[in-house]
This record gives structure tokens, sequence and C-alpha cells, in this order.
């Protein structure tokens, strides 16, 4: 041993108990580690997540509720309720692919699907009447009217939204608030997370698209902060429903998401999950996926994947509310494809669900 590293581990031996546990912590949130006996020193597995299959993260399909008009919504129960325990006073639902006019994304023997979103396979008009049918499931009248955005995965929130918002040229953003009655905010997704939230005493409503960017952003988090202070929201008097998206089971990222996620989130750790492929093949045959990479550096392997639900759920938390005041409706865009669009599962190739709500008209 050289007498430098003599002189180096003395000089940690005399430290105090006490420091040395500091400077431990230190390396530990660096991911390094000091070079003890029996223990090498370097980079340490500083993110070792949970590991699990699909299967084991994955969740039943939700049951969704049909219309009178036939079209097929996911509702909260809990705002479904009776008056004293639910919000008689709010129109919500989040839409699935079923009960629908578009035939761009179906199969020949479906009879037609609820796509909402103007995109580039599926017919305007078509789509304008897709939109009607889930205003008048929602609401009762089609001829009410539906705000949205122009989505573009940041934290930027519209404010004050009003009947007459509707304009040509939709507004960019990725949140929607109003305390005006008689009009739907709405949210458009296709495995990204909705997040619907009512105040039920200042009577105030607003929807947030969370995808990963939105979600690394706080655009849920920041979102209450702004009902707070445009409105006059306390946290307490807050519900909120997450909707269907892509789940952890299904959620595979790179490792520039956990990086972003770790330069947010203290317990960023708790939002990642190594998933390992289930392949029946691979089960069968293992020896036909051997490589000669070296340790880590071979492609097949468990693949990172992220809990937005869970995500978007601490941060309604970090916002005031209350565990008992957040509700899930369940659902995996990925894995439930029969009931769900989903621009993963399709390679892009989707059309579009609409998380809607708004205040019931006098």
């Amino acid at each position: 041993m050289s007498s430098f590293s003599k002189v180096k581990m003395s000089k940690t031996a005399d430290l105090p108990e006490r420091t040395v546990e500091v400077i431990d912590s230190l390396f530990e949130t660096a991911g390094l580690a000091r070079n003890l006996r029996g223990r090498p020193g370097g980079v340490t597995r500083r993110m070792r997540q949970k590991q699990a299959t699909p299967e084991e993260l994955s969740g039943p399909a939700p049951v969704p509720t049909i219309s009178a008009n036939g079209v097929q919504l996911l509702r909260v129960t809990a705002w479904d309720k009776p008056a004293r325990q639910g919000a008689p006073w709010l129109w919500h639902g989040f839409s699935t692919r079923k009960g629908g006019l578009s035939r761009a994304y179906c199969a020949e023997d479906v009879q037609g699907e609820l796509n909402l979103g103007f995109t580039a396979a599926d017919d305007r008009e078509t789509v304008g009447g897709n939109r009607r049918l889930l205003v008048e499931a929602v609401t009762g009248d089609p001829a009410k009217p539906l705000v949205t955005l122009r989505q573009i995965h940041s934290s930027v929130v519209v404010v004050g939204v009003s009947g007459d918002s509707r304009r040509q040229t939709p507004w960019k953003g990725d949140g929607l608030m109003t305390a005006e009655p008689g009009i739907l905010l709405g949210i458009q997704t296709a495995d990204c997370i909705p997040v619907l939230v009512a105040d039920g005493k200042r009577r105030v409503v607003a929807a947030f698209h969370a995808g990963w960017r939105g979600t690394v952003k706080r655009i849920v988090e920041s979102g209450i902060g702004r009902m707070r202070l445009e409105f006059g929201s306390r946290p307490e008097d807050l519900t909120a429903a997450i909707g269907p998206g892509a789940s952890v089971c299904c959620y595979a990222v790179g490792e520039e998401v956990l990086s972003s996620f770790e330069s947010q989130f203290a317990y960023a750790s708790e939002l990642f999950h190594e998933v390992y492929d289930t392949d029946s093949v691979r089960t069968k045959y293992p020896m036909l996926f051997l490589t000669q990479r070296a340790p880590g550096h071979s492609p097949i392997g468990p693949n990172l994947h992220v809990d937005l639900i869970e995500a978007n759920r601490r941060q309604l938390m970090d916002a005031g509310l209350k565990p008992g005041s957040i509700h899930t409706t369940g659902g995996c865009t990925n894995c439930h494809r029969d009931l769900f669009f989903s621009h993963r599962a399709s390679q892009g190739y989707a059309g579009r669900m609409m998380s809607v709500i708004g205040i019931r008209s006098e």
C-alpha cells in the first residue's frame, strides 16, 4: 500500500463517526462509495429498482358506463354518489374508444369508434360528430361548449376559460381551469395521463395533460398552485381523478427519463421498476438469446419502466390533497387496446381519447 493510501485511510479513520456518516451520505447521493475493506469503491447501483414482470404490474380492465347514445365512458364513483357525498354540480367523464362514428382505426367488424382527436387519418367532420356525442353523453346537450388545447407537453395552464373561448386557433398548453358553469374542459390522451380536479367549495374545475415531460415539469402540482392563486382554492376542498394511461407495466423509458426525474424529485427511485420480458419463446429457449457481450451491454434484459400514475398522485399529495381525495379509474391504454387508443401500442397510428370536466348549468 502506498504512503498516500495509508495517510488517506488514517485520516478517514480519525474522523468522528457522525462526520463519516455525513460523507457517506453525500457519496451515496452522487452514486459513489468510499473504498472500504470488503466493499469496492466507485459507482454503486444508485437506482436499484424494484423488479417485476408486466403481468405482475398490470391490473384488470375497468368497466365503462354505456351512455344513452352508445358512448362508453369511465366515471368516478365518488363524484357520482348522492348529493350529500358526491358532486351533483359536476360534469365529468373519461372516454374510451367505444361508441363513436370513426372507422379510421377500427377493424372491419367494428361498428365505429370514438376518436376525439383531429388526426390525419380521420375525417374532420366525423371527429366533430364524435365530440358532439361525447358532450351529449356527459351533459345531455350536444351543443354545450367544449374547450380544448393544442397540447405541447409543457407546464402551461390556461386560466379563466369561458363559453366564448372556442377559437379557430386553440391555445397552446397542457392545462385548463375555469369557474364558469355550462362548459366542458377537454384533455386529449392516447397514453399520457389525464388528471381532473374539482373544488367543491368554490366550484372550480381543472383538467391537466401529464405525459412524462409534463410530469417532470410539475404540470399538476403547479396547476393546483394556480387554482389557489387565481380562485382561492384550498387543497382540503379539492378532489382529483387520474384517468387511464400507459401504466407502469407498459411504460418503458430510457435513462434520460430516469435522469430527468432524479433531478426533480427526491422520491424518483420509487417511481421506476425493472420490468423483465416474459416472452414465451425466450422462456422456452433461453440459449437462443445468449450473447458474448459484457454484462450490462446486451440488449437482452430488464427494461426501465416509469409509473406516471403514481408520479402524478404524489404531485397531488405534495400540493396538499389528502390521499383519500385522489381517485383513479384504472386501465392501461397499452394493455387494454380493445378499450383504449394507444400511441405506443400502435406505433403512432392511433386515435385520441378525451377526459372532460365541467360545472353544470344552473
